[in-house]
């Protein structure tokens, strides 16, 4: 049987921060998951980097693993801080914007 988990280690204890890397001016990922009901994806934004106004057709999770950023749910804003997690609901547009160099890990679960 084929992995579900893929582009990170097994068996291995891992410090998922060290795993994307800052890069000036950009936004990184690293897929870690994606099947048709979830995907998991490791993100890095340089500060002032963002991800666009969208929508998904799955709750999305995120789990703050470095720096600060700027999300809005709807018309609502969040400030999210290293160690926070807020959840996105379906179907609502959200964004992110980063304060200062950001890291997370985004987990959509979809129905």
């Amino acid at each position: 049987m084929d992995n579900l988990i893929k582009n990170i280690q097994f068996s291995k204890v891992l410090d998922l921060r060290e795993l994307v890397k800052y890069s000036e001016g950009q936004v990184i990922s690293r897929t870690i998951a994606q099947t048709p009901s979830v995907s998991i994806t490791l993100f890095s934004l340089d500060k002032g980097e963002g991800i666009s106004a969208h929508t998904t057709d799955g709750d999305a999770m995120v789990q703050v693993l470095d720096g600060k950023a700027s999300i809005t749910i709807g018309n609502k804003n969040f400030a999210v801080n290293s160690g926070e997690t807020i959840i996105m609901p379906s179907g609502i547009q959200h964004a992110l914007q980063a304060v200062e160099k950001f890291k997370m890990l985004l987990t959509v679960v979809k129905h």
